[in-house]
């Protein structure tokens, strides 16, 4: 699992830019657009064309944040409710939880750690 994924610069993006500062392009954020798209799953050519303009880069940044935040909300509940299946006996109920998920997730680390629960009901 990749260990130097840090969300919390965009996570502070989202939120200057969600209390009303325009987003600046700078080298530094530029950086981190293109880190975090990378990390979320967002094809490099979008996102270097997205940082041509600041209206598509703050697309690509809150973008990217739905996709960080709804992704974890859905790999919490889909895991804490395998879990409940597995423990109460229903192996397939929960094997298919984390199918599902792993039909619609994108977030590369998401769905790494999807599959690494259906490792643990082999």
């Amino acid at each position: 699992m990749p260990k130097d994924i840090d969300w919390d610069p965009v996570r502070a993006l989202v939120s200057r830019v969600d209390a009303g500062e325009a987003l600046t392009l700078t080298p530094q954020v530029r950086e981190v657009l293109l880190r975090t798209a990378r990390e979320v799953g967002i094809p490099a050519s979008d996102a270097q064309a997205a940082l041509k303009d600041v209206g598509a880069a703050t697309a690509l940044l809150h973008g990217a944040w739905a996709r960080i935040r709804d992704g974890s909300i859905r790999l919490s509940l889909t895991e804490m409710r395998a879990r409940d299946l597995a423990r109460a006996g229903d192996r397939a109920g929960a094997r298919k939880l984390l199918e599902d998920l792993l039909a619609v997730e994108v977030v590369p680390l998401y769905r790494e750690l999807a599959e690494m629960e259906l490792k643990d009901l082999d």
